[in-house]
This record gives C-alpha cells, structure tokens and sequence, in this order.
C-alpha cells in the first residue's frame, strides 16, 4: 500500500497541479472595449497568451494553482497595473476567470479549442467566386468595435480609412476559402487582414526589411514569412491567401511567404473565438492608412 500511495503522489507530482487546465482555450471577455477574444496554452506548468496590452503572443511569466485555480501575470508592457492578476477554475468543462488589474476588472469563460480535421491535401474544389467589395460603397460590411466611428470611405474604386478608424467587419461568413485582395499602404502604415474572424495575416510597410512574425504577410505573431516579397510604400500590393482548416498558405506579390503553415490559435485581431464554424473577414483600420480596391473569395468544398 506504501509503494502504491507513493507512486501516486510521484505521478501527481510530474503532472502538475496545474495540469486538468493543460490545453489550448479560446476566450470570450465580457464587456471587453474592443470586442477582443484571447487564447491561451497551458502545458506541463507553462503557458502562452493572446490578450491585450500588447496583442502578441506571450509566454507567461507567472503560472500556477492556488486554492485550486489557475494563477497567472505578466511583466513589463505586458503588465496592465502591479496588481495584475488572471484567476480561472473549471466549471462543468468551461474555464470560468477574471481579470483584476488596477481598476480594471473582466470577467470571462475559455472553451477548449477545438480538432479540425480539414487539412490542406489537394481533395478541395473551388465554388464561384465572391466579390466581397463592389467598388462603390461598403455594402457587405460593418464596424466591428462598437460606438467607435467607421472612418471609412470608398473613394475611385478604392476602400479607404483615415489613421485610427474602426475596424470593418463583413457580413457573411465563411470557413475553407481562397481570398485574392489588393491593397496599398503608406509609409510606416499597418493594417490586417482577419481570416474567420480570428487569424489576421498582417499588413505592414516594411519593404526590405528583416523578416520577423509582424512583417507583411506574416500569420500575426505566430508564423513568420519565408521571405521579404513586400513592395515599396504606396505601390499596390496583392495577396492571395488560402485557408483549409489550420492550414494557410499565403502568397505576397506572387511569392509564396507561408506554406500550409499550422495555424496554434487566435491572434489579436480575433473577436469570433467559435474555431470550429464560419467566420467572418476582418479588416484592419484602427492602425495606419490602408486602401482596398479588390476582394474576392472563392469558397473551397470537397
């Protein structure tokens, strides 16, 4: 009996206290300003986080149980105030936490993400095609942070919005896709494309420079291009994005930059944190100038 108990309490140990929160979360926040959803990873004590400040994807510092609940903070620009704490317990398979930071205070519930089978294997057959932009006024779209002006106009053929402006949202949703769009930034100007309403491919003036997981055509944080195909502020761009469950391949002024790369989870832009249905487009305003004048999906069945 000795032996068995002991044997126990190693395994126990091994496992972690920590260890019935292990896995990957998709958050919905209550009362969040920006309509954000986070995510989160915890594995054998450790964890990273989508959230905001910040936007990026971050390993966590700070993570433990206390009282049986999962602890965890942020250093440094991640921090929100010296108090910050996330505190989270399960409750009938949901991650049921709060946010106190200063005075700040979210409350919010994590569903474990869930398996896509879909993957990128050649067995896809595009649909008809469909224009999501018609050239003459926002039809098909809508401002996704609420109370906040649209800052948005359509202008010579062209979506545009001044520094600042909402975020666009479209109307339809969809899941396994081709995506061709057009697009044209400023010096120093920053934008994004939200695939599912969840997984922004980003949009950046960063013509020769190194490449790192926020340059152009980079899955947002998480998976960094091949290589720097972007053109010079204020010449028209283009990608062509394909999107197969977790796989997305994405092609920068006809180099391929991402190939079938793995999609982990959510990045900033993501405010539709459902993985395993349709989502919508998400285009990016509240950052730098942008100009659309082209987009257009191809749906993908088997």
């Amino acid at each position: 009996m000795r032996t068995f108990i002991l044997g126990l309490l190693t395994v126990v140990c091994l496992l972690g206290a920590d260890a019935p929160y292990d896995g990957r979360w998709n958050i919905f926040v209550q009362n969040e300003p920006r309509g954000r959803a986070w995510w989160l990873e915890v594995k054998g004590g450790k964890g990273r986080f989508v959230g905001a400040p910040g936007g990026g994807l971050y390993d966590i510092p700070h993570l433990s149980t206390k009282d049986g609940d999962l602890v965890f903070s942020f250093e440094g620009a991640q921090r929100r105030a010296p108090d910050e704490e996330y505190r989270a317990h399960i409750a009938n398979g949901r991650l049921r936490g709060t946010l106190k930071a200063g005075k700040e205070y979210f409350e919010w519930t994590g569903l474990r993400a869930p398996e896509i089978t879909d993957r990128d294997d050649g067995s896809w057959t595009p649909g008809e095609p469909i224009p999501l932009f018609n050239g003459f006024d926002i039809t098909g779209w809508k401002a996704m942070i609420p109370d906040k002006p649209l800052g948005w106009t359509v202008k010579d053929g062209s979506l545009t919005n001044v520094a600042g402006a909402n975020n666009l949202i479209s109307t339809r949703r969809f899941f396994n896709y081709d995506l061709h769009a057009e697009f044209r930034v400023g010096a120093q100007s920053n934008s994004g494309i939200g695939l599912r309403g969840r997984y922004e491919v980003q949009i950046l003036e960063d013509f020769g420079k190194p490449m790192d997981s926020h340059g152009n055509g980079a899955l947002y944080s998480r998976i960094v291009p091949s290589v720097n195909a972007s053109k010079p502020a204020g010449e028209w761009q283009t990608f062509d994005i394909r999107l197969v469950g977790r796989d997305v391949t994405v092609v920068l002024n006809g180099k391929k930059v991402i190939d079938k790369g793995l999609i982990e989870g959510l990045t900033a832009v993501a405010n539709n944190p459902d993985e395993g249905a349709p989502g919508p487009f998400i285009l990016q305003g509240d950052h730098g100038p942008v100009e659309f004048r082209k987009l257009v999906v191809t749906p993908l069945k088997k």
